[in-house]
């Protein structure tokens, strides 16, 4: 039996669907189209008129091969331009994502219609082909954790933010790798929506969060359980844990069976950050998540183990480049 999700009403006055055009092309990585076509196509769930129109556009037209072999039908882009679409995405990939770079009338298409969309962007390396259209210089953009230094290189116009899921730089809407992009897409629907249509759809997807743009694209905690051997893995998720006891050399070393030495050597090379870097990650981490849930910052430095709010607001600064408040003020959840 098929479920059928009533979402409210669309936000804005429009009295035509809303039309999304995502570009793929051969080798385009599939859930970077799928992901965000899937959430634009559940706004439309239980409603008499469809919110969202999307249509998948490639260089040549037709059936379009994704990385994984799963064919996408697709209309050619190029020719005359007509009205734009509303929301212009790219999506990313590999070898096909360089050929379809080399075209200029892929590149010469771009510049004709994105500016003239109300909102433009990419998923994951898509941002190569927006950049490569000069579409990019002066924006802050994101795009897979594996391509940023490459896209930062390659184009040094662009300001590559390396740790965020998603970046909104005016117009311009780009993500990080893959999942990242239904993020985005939630985001998207929550502007265009409202964030209970968002959220509505978030929990028909069986998502474990709605993940904020600013969240990094891999915390302290993922990497340890991704690069670290069985012993600093535990011993990271009890850190986890305990965020606001003591957490120095000593008491780490005496819960990790080693020397104080031994534990601060081992430690660091294992995680290319001293005991107290990462401590620091993890606790600014934490007190990001919770600042955006509204807390009092005395309350967080609390919670987090750094005691004070003059001390959060220090290392918080440091790291991330704007002071709490402001961060709060940005991300509060309504």
């Amino acid at each position: 039996m098929t479920n059928i999700i009533y979402f409210l009403p669309m936000a804005s006055s429009h009295t035509h669907p809303h039309r999304v055009a995502i570009v793929a092309y051969e080798g385009c990585q599939l859930l970077d189209v799928t992901g965000p076509a899937a959430v634009f196509g559940a706004a439309n769930e239980g409603r008499a008129k469809p919110v969202y129109d999307v249509e998948i556009l490639s260089p040549d037209g037709g059936a379009v091969a994704s990385n994984c072999g799963v064919a996408l039908h697709s209309r050619k882009i190029g020719g005359k331009v007509g009205s734009p679409p509303d929301t212009l995405l790219v999506a990313g990939g590999s070898a096909g994502l360089k050929a379809a770079m080399r075209r200029e009338d892929v590149r010469t298409w771009l510049r004709k219609v994105a500016p003239r969309a109300r909102r433009f962007g990419s998923v994951c390396t898509g941002a190569f082909m927006l950049a490569a259209a000069g579409l990019l210089d002066g924006k802050r953009v994101a795009t897979h954790w594996a391509s940023c230094r490459h896209l930062a290189d390659r184009f040094p116009a662009v300001t590559v933010d390396a740790d965020a899921l998603y970046v909104v730089d005016g117009k311009v809407w780009t993500s990080a790798g893959v999942t990242t992009g239904i993020d985005m897409a939630l985001a998207l629907v929550e502007a265009d929506l409202g964030a209970a249509t968002a959220n509505l759809i978030a929990r028909h997807f069986v998502l474990y969060a709605r993940r904020p743009g600013y969240q990094s694209q891999f915390s302290p905690l993922l990497q340890a359980q991704t690069e670290v051997d069985a012993p600093f893995a535990a011993l990271i998720d009890w850190m986890q844990d305990n965020l606001d006891k003591p957490l120095d050399v000593p008491t780490l070393a005496a819960r990790a069976g080693l020397s104080e030495r031994s534990f601060y050597r081992k430690f660091t090379e294992a995680m290319a950050k001293t005991p107290a870097h990462f401590v620091e990650a993890l606790r600014l981490d934490a007190a990001r998540t919770l600042l955006a849930k509204g807390l009092p910052l005395k309350a967080i430095a609390g919670k987090v183990g750094l005691r004070t709010s003059a001390r959060l607001g220090q290392a918080f600064e440091r790291r991330f480049g704007m002071a709490p408040s402001l961060f709060r003020e940005m991300h509060t959840i309504g």
